[in-house]
């Protein structure tokens, strides 16, 4: 069995075949695993440009992040975020958030721990057999974006490659902004409404417990269309926008933009991954109501 794509997904799904007693074979074209619970390592410090936060509800998922609270890999992070709109900023409290002191890809290389991952190497084609690039597997999960899975089908695949082409996403760049000081009003992170470019702000050193001078900026998914081919272009108008926002002082000493082409999926209520007699399935948070990091490793496993 292959599972391609070693983001949350992928990563709960191989870990259930191995466990079922299933030959599994994990890749991801990346460097290392995490998808799209991403981090980037900014003046030595790792900074969340993926997922800003992720949320229990979910029994099974709730052990899980228990183990990992008991291990320090998650902390209890906020209930109450800030809303900023044309009438002001105003406090709303909502479930509790959690983050990682590591870094959210911290704890899909947690669940990755011994599991046979090849990363960089992308899966090519996948055919019917089902086949990846040649060579013959029991099945095939594709644990990815719909777009991406989509441009690696085989037309023959007809009910995995009209999932996969069903699906619609979102772009978002993630703009990490580290300051010479703490100087921004005391809050966790705020929903930006009806902005331009902002549509939300976190304070990532009060996410990760060090108190760290750093903001994560996502903007809107109509700001992130104009600027996917050079997002890095885009950084002087989401710096602008988040000193205005926030009321700083100074700017940012250092900018690093992250291009999410597939950030967000549309809400899809219908099941929670797609499998069929080809012996391809699909896998993600594009398969909930609520797309979220939960979402992604219930429909992995």
């Amino acid at each position: 069995m292959l599972v391609a794509g070693a983001g949350i997904a992928g990563v709960a799904c191989a870990g259930e075949l191995l466990r079922a007693g299933v030959p599994v074979e994990l890749r991801d074209r990346a460097r290392v695993p995490g998808g799209r619970l991403a981090s980037r390592r900014l003046d030595g410090r790792p900074v969340d440009l993926g997922a800003a936060y992720f949320t229990v509800d979910d029994p099974d998922f709730a052990a899980l992040v228990e183990r990992w609270r008991a291990a320090g890999l998650a902390r209890e992070w906020t209930d109450t975020f800030d809303v900023y709109g044309p009438d002001g900023r105003r406090t709303v409290t909502g479930p509790v958030r959690w983050a990682a002191p590591g870094g959210l890809r911290s704890l899909v290389t947690d669940l990755a721990d011994g599991l046979p991952l090849t990363v960089e190497r992308p899966v090519r084609a996948v055919r019917p057999g089902p086949t990846v690039d040649a060579t013959p597997y029991a099945g095939v999960a594709l644990a990815m974006p719909g777009p991406q899975a989509a441009g690696l089908l085989d037309p023959a695949l007809a009910g995995p490659a009209r999932v996969a082409a069903a699906q619609r996403w979102s772009p978002v760049l993630a703009v990490a902004l580290r300051f010479p000081a703490r100087r921004w009003p005391d809050f966790h992170g705020a929903f930006v409404n009806e902005h331009p470019v902002l549509a939300l702000v976190c304070d990532d050193g009060d996410r990760r417990g060090d108190d760290a001078p750093v903001l994560v900026a996502h903007t809107t998914a109509e700001f992130a269309a104009g600027h996917l081919a050079a997002p890095e272009a885009a950084g002087p108008a989401v710096v602008s926008a988040t000193v205005a926002l926030l009321g700083l002082p100074e700017p940012p000493e250092t900018v690093y933009v992250h291009r999410w082409s597939f950030a967000k999926p549309a809400p899809a209520p219908d099941g929670t991954y797609h499998l069929d007699d080809s012996g391809v399935g699909l896998a993600g948070d594009a398969f909930a109501d609520r797309p979220r990091v939960q979402s992604a490793w219930r429909s992995g496993r």
